[in-house]
């Protein structure tokens, strides 16, 4: 009887999510994983939203990394709904990735996270990710893997592995991508091959806008602004080899301040949020692009459910 062939290893599938502190580079590590700019990054604290899905194909697995909003402590009812979509994820995945910055001490706020994690009823594998490799020495890289090591005994959890990398240059992306898939389940692909992300194209376009528009703004208007897409097309009427994407959007904001600021001294803001914006979306979709950017003030919108709900939180 001849041995059946050995097909190699089995193709793995299921979904992975980045924890962290502000600045931990979450975001930016899904986008180099992931290839393409699918979640938006940016200095402030809490500038995810949603829980936006990127997709990794490698020959051997399929890992779809969820970039959830940051835990934080709500002040707001957008607040506390966000903060639902963290927890919600957690519960749902099969791998967390603990994102601790080589450049920053561990502290209260990655222990308090950590401790969040490991209370959950149903625990998933953690991986610890020293992120920011490339911001600090090979000594002080060895200094911060012990002191991640260490978090095992002190905060009863377990690491399946600890990995250093730095998205900003893709040192260890390979790796990293490597380990994650290794730990999901044995499965088939959970989406078409080629596909990053299922999000929809309005959903990403928002978020590029509103990361243009948090670059270069007051420390009080992140949390304030957010965007609705009033209308997205390919126009009508266009030669197919001359395509011109029609995108009309409101930067909504809470209070007139607020829309003097995002406007800017003769409208100098906004033409630099629509310029910069516009190449984003053109770079994303690869189609030239007309974008029409309005600016609406809806008084304490993080705070009213109906407004919430409307715009799509």
């Amino acid at each position: 009887m001849t041995e059946p062939a050995n097909e190699g290893p089995e193709h793995r599938s299921g979904f992975a999510c980045f924890v962290g502190r502000p600045n931990a580079g979450k975001s930016t590590l899904t986008n180099a994983l992931v290839g393409s700019k699918i979640a938006i990054a940016s200095s402030k604290p809490q500038t995810t939203r949603h829980a936006i899905r990127g997709i990794v194909h490698r020959p051997d697995a399929q890992l779809i990394l969820i970039d959830t909003p940051g835990l934080h402590k709500p002040r707001t009812l957008l607040g506390e709904r966000l903060n639902d979509v963290v927890r919600t994820t957690w519960s749902e995945v099969d791998v967390i990735g603990v994102c601790l910055p080589a450049n920053q001490r561990i502290g209260p706020g990655d222990t308090y996270l950590v401790k969040e994690i490991a209370a959950l009823p149903k625990r998933p594998t953690l991986v610890g990710i020293a992120t920011k490799d490339d911001l600090v020495s090979k000594q002080r890289m060895a200094e911060h893997l012990v002191r991640m090591a260490a978090l095992e005994e002190e905060l009863g959890i377990s690491w399946a592995e600890i990995v250093p990398v730095s998205a900003t240059t893709g040192d260890q992306l390979d790796v990293l991508a490597g380990v994650l898939s290794g730990l999901l389940p044995v499965g088939p692909p959970l989406y078409p091959d080629g596909e990053i992300t299922d999000e929809p194209e309005e959903t990403l376009v928002a978020e590029l806008i509103r990361e243009a528009a948090l670059e270069g703004v007051r420390d009080e208007l992140p949390h304030s602004i957010t965007v609705m897409i009033d209308e997205m097309g390919l126009r009508e009427g266009r030669a197919k080899d001359k395509p011109l994407l029609d995108v009309y959007a409101s930067m909504v904001v809470e209070r007139d301040s607020q829309k003097g600021i995002v406007i800017g001294h003769r409208g100098a803001r906004l033409r630099e949020i629509g310029t910069a914006a516009r190449k984003q979306i053109e770079a994303l979709l690869g189609t030239p692009v007309f974008l029409d950017l309005k600016v609406k003030v809806v008084k304490e919108w993080q705070r009213d459910a109906k407004q919430l709900n409307r715009l799509g939180f």
